[in-house]
C-alpha cells in the first residue's frame, strides 16, 4: 500500500526536498502541499491523506492550531508529524497537547524522516531521539485535567498493565519480552487499549497514563 503525505511549510524549497525524499521511496507518495496553516487544513480535508508533516512556525495559522483542528476533525484519519528547527520543550508540549502523532527535527538525517512517516500511518508513534523521556514527564507534570477513573475501568487487568508499560516508553517487542507473550499479542492488547479508551495512537496513551495518574512521573 501507498502512504499518502501532505507537506505543510511555509518555505517552497524545503517541501521541496521533503518531496524529493519522500518520493525516492516506493511506498510514499506526496499528494499535497501546504504553505499555511489554513491551507494545510484545507488540503488536508480535500485530500485526507494518511501523513501530514507539518511545520510549527507559519503565517495566518501555526502548525500547531492546525494540528489541533486537523485531529479534532471527526472524518478525518489523517496523523500528523511535528517538524521543527527548535528543539524546545513547549513545542513537543503543544504538539502532545495538539494530538500530534510524532515530533521530528528538521535536521533530523533523510531516513529518520522516511521511518517517521512509516511509522506514523501505521498507526504508532514517536518522538525524535534526542527528544528524551524527561520531556513527556515534565509535559505530563504540568496542571491538567485528570481522565475520568471510569475510563481504566474499561481496560482488563492486563490492559491497564500494557498501559503502564507504554509510559515507560518500551516497544512492542520489548513489551513482549517483559511480558513472555508474543509480539502479535501485544500488539492485540495496544489496539484494545486505544479503542476503549478512545485515542488515537501510542502516543496519546502515554499521555493518558500521565494524565489520568496512572503512571507518575519519575515513577516508570
Amino acid at each position: 500500500m501507498t502512504i499518502s503525505v501532505v507537506l505543510a511549510d511555509d518555505q517552497a524549497l524545503v517541501r521541496a526536498g521533503f518531496r524529493m525524499i519522500l518520493e525516492a521511496e516506493g511506498d510514499i507518495e506526496v499528494v499535497g502541499e501546504a504553505s499555511d496553516g489554513d491551507q494545510a487544513v484545507i488540503t488536508t480535508r480535500q485530500l485526507r491523506p494518511d501523513v501530514v508533516l507539518m511545520d510549527v512556525q507559519m503565517p495566518r495559522m501555526d502548525g500547531l492550531q492546525a494540528t489541533s483542528r486537523i485531529v479534532q476533525e471527526p472524518d478525518l484519519r489523517s496523523r500528523v508529524v511535528i517538524l521543527t528547527t527548535f528543539e524546545r520543550d513547549d513545542y513537543v508540549f503543544e504538539a502532545l497537547r495538539a494530538g500530534a502523532s510524532g515530533f521530528l527535527l528538521k535536521n533530523a538525517p533523510p531516513e529518520e524522516l522516511v521511518h517517521a512517516v512509516r511509522v506514523v500511518a501505521e498507526g504508532d508513534a514517536l518522538l525524535a531521539p534526542s527528544v528524551t523521556r524527561r520531556v513527556i514527564e515534565e509535559y505530563a507534570g504540568r496542571p491538567a485535567p485528570r481522565s475520568n477513573p471510569v475510563d481504566l475501568g474499561r481496560l482488563t487487568e492486563r490492559e491497564v498493565e500494557v498501559l503502564q508499560l507504554l509510559a515507560t516508553g518500551k516497544s512492542n517487542s520489548e513489551l513482549a519480552a517483559h511480558l513472555f507473550v508474543g509480539e502479535g499479542t501485544i500488539k492485540t492488547h495496544v489496539s484494545n487499549v486505544l479503542t476503549k479508551l478512545g485515542l488515537r495512537d501510542r502516543m496519546q496513551a502515554v499521555v493518558f497514563a500521565y494524565e489520568s495518574g496512572l503512571v507518575e512521573p519519575g515513577r516508570t
